[in-house]
């Protein structure tokens, strides 16, 4: 089995090429949303976050306050790293038992928007990056998450450029709204599937 890393920076429309290859049932591990459960499941890891962030990290109905803890790490490098410090050692231990329930198929992707940042590319195999303009990445974001574009600014500068990202990639998906981006999956797929 190949472990693919997909990733790609805020706004470049990784969810999207996610869920195609969810549709070529292509086993998808979605690290935003398995960080989300871990936060609520793993009773250490809630008390680690409590501890450096305070009590106000989780809402009164248990799920992490997300506002909260992104005005903190946002902000501030250093505290952006406390925080994957804490997180990722239990994501990629999560994705090493996910990765059993999955070993019949050719390959399976992990979804991540700081595979390089996290170290989460020492878990796969192969890269695919997806990019797209800065403007397009910018508005895409503050429609989906209605925030500012100032917000949307600071979430970038906490991640790696596309152009340090690209020469890290194995496979390079343009999402820029008019290159078809089916075609370019496909073309990845048949790879995969053949083990090259």
């Amino acid at each position: 089995m190949i472990k693919v890393g997909l990733t790609g920076g805020i706004g470049s429309g990784k969810s999207l090429v996610s869920r195609i290859f969810s549709a070529f049932n292509i086993p998808v591990y979605n690290s935003d949303l398995e960080t989300k459960n871990l936060y609520q499941s793993n009773i250490i890891l809630k008390q680690e976050l409590i501890r450096n962030f305070g009590k106000e990290v989780y809402l009164k109905d248990g799920n992490i306050n997300r506002k909260y803890l992104g005005n903190i790490v946002f902000r501030d490098k250093n505290k952006l790293n406390e925080l994957n410090k804490l997180v990722h050692p239990w994501v990629r231990l999560h994705f090493e038992e996910w990765i059993e329930n999955y070993s019949q198929f050719e390959y399976i992707l992990k979804e991540s928007a700081i595979l390089f940042e996290s170290g989460a590319y020492k878990q796969v195999d192969k890269v695919i990056l997806v990019t797209a303009p800065e403007e397009i990445r910018i508005k895409r974001v503050i429609e989906r998450d209605s925030i500012e574009k100032s917000v949307v600014l600071e979430r970038m500068r906490n991640q790696l450029s596309q152009e340090e990202l690209i020469p890290k990639a194995d496979f390079h998906i343009i999402n820029d709204g008019k290159m078809a981006i089916l075609p370019q999956i496909s073309v990845i797929h048949q790879k995969l599937i053949v083990g090259f």
